[in-house]
């Protein structure tokens, strides 16, 4: 195997170690693993890390170093080798597991999946990996973490709920769980602050939310999460990925005579799906009309209530993101009819470049220009906390 195709390096991380494994593809398509070692997950393991895949490596021949997304452990040294050129690629712990699986691998250590993805990386086209600004990055930290303080304030409310009907009621419980609420509403605050402070500040986002922000219903907080999670939108040139992307992509289950339920993935960005629960509910009670047409209409096909504003959210989701990317705002009444001459027709709504956005069932496009914003509109951001559990689909 003297002529390289390509050479990739296949790595599985955890919280202290890194397992590496060097593997090359000849222009004859066999695969030959050059080699193996353990580092650590260190800021030296990873100049250790380099200068041993400098040894091995072929410089005349393209090299990739592909890894599992675990957890946050792997971002330092994505980012470590990104910002020295190197081909990063990033996927799924479920794909690699999958990959795995179909290599009919029976036994399972961090060798061996290590190595399993050096191979991946030599069989697959995989994309390159896309790290997040260092701004999108803060902003990804500030929502999550205000994510987990509204959770931990709807658990002590609850708690305080179950005190005032219980039987014997202890006032040093009561007064702890006030003073850790008290203590949290500060919080949450201090951090929708620093959200909007970091929006406001950078120049390039801060139009494009103001645009998004002209649809009733969604708020700012909502908004800071897509971002955060999305990168911004960079990665998504059709609706179909950022759908998927969220966990809105239906699946189905059907074999034979047997029909089983048609749902939504739910394999994605969670975190987004909780985000938009809330704003779904309000474009259908402040009677936004293409939204609330979409609601009357499966309703009356007999659909759960829920499935409706899973479809709306979807539905919101994709529209968000079409404005986004026209720098567009929002209209309640574009695409409606209107008459020249003899002929009635729906004014366009996007050029041919674009990709276009149509209602989940209709398709019925979705509104994209300008509109003003009542103050007093209730956004998703307003409305009460034990409002915003996660959407339970179904």
């Amino acid at each position: 195997m003297k002529e390289l195709l390509s050479q990739n390096v296949g790595i599985d991380l955890s919280k202290d170690n890194i397992d590496a494994v060097f593997a090359v593809k000849g222009m004859d398509q066999r695969i030959k693993f050059k080699a193996s070692r353990k580092f650590s997950n260190t800021t030296a393991g990873f100049v250790q890390f380099e200068k041993w895949i400098s040894d091995k490596r072929n410089e005349g021949t393209e090299l990739r170093v592909l890894m599992e997304a675990t957890g946050i452990y792997y971002e330092r040294l994505a980012w470590y080798f990104h910002e020295r050129d190197y081909e990063v690629s990033v996927i799924l712990p479920t794909k690699a597991k999958r990959y795995l699986q179909a290599l009919g691998l029976k036994s399972k250590n961090d060798k061996m999946d290590a190595r399993g993805l050096a191979q991946m990386g030599l069989e697959q086209l995989l994309p390159r990996w896309q790290p997040l600004s260092k701004n999108i990055y803060g902003l990804r930290l500030l929502t999550r973490q205000m994510e987990d303080f509204n959770k931990q304030r709807t658990v002590y409310k609850n708690q305080l709920h179950s005190l005032d009907h219980s039987a014997y009621v202890t006032k040093e419980v009561e007064k702890g769980l006030k003073r850790l609420l008290k203590q949290l509403e500060k919080e949450i605050e201090r951090l929708a602050s620093a959200i909007e402070k970091t929006l406001k500040e950078d120049e390039a986002l801060w139009p494009k939310v103001s645009r998004i922000l002209t649809i009733p219903g969604v708020g700012l907080k909502t908004i800071a999460v897509l971002i955060a999670e999305t990168n911004g939108f960079v990665s998504f040139e059709k609706q179909g990925q950022l759908v998927s992307y969220s966990g809105y992509d239906i699946v189905e289950s059907q074999s034979g005579k047997r029909a089983g339920k048609t749902k939504i993935s739910k394999k994605g960005n969670a975190h987004i799906r909780r985000a938009m629960h809330m704003p779904a509910l309000c474009v259908v009670r402040l009677d936004v009309p293409s939204f609330k047409a979409l609601h009357t209409r499966l309703l009356a096909q007999g659909k759960a209530k829920m499935q409706s504003y899973v479809a709306i959210q979807r539905k919101l989701l994709v529209l968000i993101w079409a404005l986004w990317q026209k720098d567009e705002t929002f209209d309640a009444q574009f695409g409606q009819k209107t008459t020249v001459g003899n002929l009635t027709e729906k004014p366009p709504i996007f050029s041919s470049a674009a990709a276009s956005v149509t209602d989940l069932e209709g398709g019925q496009e979705l509104p994209v220009t300008k509109t003003d914003r009542s103050e007093d509109l209730p956004a998703r951001d307003e409305l009460p906390e034990n409002q915003l559990a996660e959407a339970l689909f179904q």
